[in-house]
């Protein structure tokens, strides 16, 4: 064991089943370890790292707000931030936008915002949140609780009350639940990420985002993992052709830096006054700077690439020997594959390919600016892998 992961081991908190590499560089898609080994990157971060590793443009629009301001409390106004809350409403009809640090956080926000909307609006009884079997929202307490998959419960009781949880795509247990209970809101994640990038049904978004407009029941949108660019659209939602009520982002918006976002439709853009919510971090100048050249640079030619780059994968996936099936969406994929997901990545990463895992599939959550040879490349070493035989 070299000598980093000897410290690593003693002083860092054993949260996290590292792989055996230590990464030290790399550059747009590929990254390099300790001995000059280079690998694809298909995790870009768990869809952090929208533009690859090193980006130049990122690069500078950071380096140049470091020279001015690395951070100021929220007390005083900033360009960064008041920039790039113009830019998300204006890229998304929505009417306000509060800064935090991360998905989880942006959840907790948004998960609030719902819970002193309806309080206001029905009565302090109406507080319910209802989410969906399989999704996950983060791992706060609340969040926890939001998230519906019971393994993640086990060691953490009592989670804060007030969340139930309904099958995914039964838009009558969903809506009979969320009026049974009472309900300030109802959550979603277009594709559940980690749950197996499992995408939702048209007809049920669609329908629930009816029925939520009609019982003035908040419809929230988690598009921590699914937003900016991930899914070939700028936000998961828009595939649905729906409009929530809250969104929450994260991951790729900052490029890389630690940025979440609670964005408010005009429901509800005036819940949060002043001293209702707050974040010493959020809306930082730098991670701002950041995000302004990511989603600047996420326009509609651009987006047409990612799907142009996704048909190419599914394509290229679909029926393969050693595949079951693919799912996801644009550069959000699952593939369950014959042999364990854990033994094909372990494969891979041998091979110069780094890969995921979600539930029992392979994911795949690369740099959107992925150059098409580099992808085939990596989805080739990835066929190869399932196509083996098992020794």
């Amino acid at each position: 064991m070299s000598n980093l992961k000897s410290i690593d081991k003693e002083y860092v908190a054993n949260t996290y089943a590292r792989f055996p590499v230590e990464l030290l560089s790399g550059k747009g898609s590929v990254v390099k370890d300790e001995n000059g080994k280079k690998y694809i990157d298909m995790g870009s971060g768990i869809g952090v790292t929208a533009f690859g590793i090193a980006d130049d443009a990122w690069q500078v629009a950071v380096t140049e707000q470091l020279g001015k301001l690395q951070h100021m409390s929220n007390l005083y106004y900033t360009e960064p931030c008041a920039r790039l809350a113009q830019l998300l409403c204006q890229r998304t009809g929505m009417k306000k936008v509060f800064f935090c640090n991360s998905g989880a956080e942006a959840n907790e926000g948004a998960i609030k915002a719902a819970r002193k909307y309806a309080a206001e609006k029905k009565g302090a009884d109406w507080y319910t949140i209802v989410t969906l079997e399989n999704s996950f929202h983060g791992r706060t307490l609340t969040t926890l609780a939001a998230t519906g998959q019971a393994h993640y419960h086990e060691l953490f009781q009592p989670l804060t009350p007030g969340f139930v949880h309904a099958p995914a795509n039964d838009l009558e247990a969903v809506t009979s639940l969320a009026l049974e209970k009472k309900a300030a809101a109802v959550m979603i994640e277009c594709i559940q990420g980690e749950g197996g990038v499992i995408p939702m049904e048209q007809d049920f978004v669609r329908g629930l985002a009816a029925f939520c407009a009609e019982q003035d029941i908040l419809l929230l949108v988690d598009e921590v993992q699914t937003g900016n660019g991930r899914t070939g659209a700028l936000y998961a939602y828009m595939n649905y052709d729906i409009q929530p009520d809250i969104i929450s982002t994260a991951k790729g918006l900052g490029g890389g830096l630690p940025l979440g976002a609670v964005i408010f439709g005009e429901k509800t853009e005036y819940v949060l006054g002043s001293g209702d919510h707050g974040s010493t971090f959020g809306g930082n100048p730098v991670c701002c700077a950041g995000a302004l050249s990511i989603l600047n640079r996420i326009d509609d030619e651009f987006l047409a690439e990612v799907k142009q780059k996704s048909d190419w994968a599914f394509s290229a996936l679909r029926g393969a020997p050693g595949v079951e099936a693919v799912s996801g969406m644009g550069l959000m994929i699952g593939i369950k594959t014959v042999k364990p997901a854990s033994e094909v990545v372990k494969a891979c990463m041998e091979k110069g390919v780094l890969c995921l895992t979600a539930k029992d599939k392979v994911r795949l959550l690369p740099a959107l600016n992925i150059p098409m040879p580099v992808l085939q490349g990596a989805i080739q070493i990835i066929l190869e892998v399932c196509a083996e035989e098992t020794v």
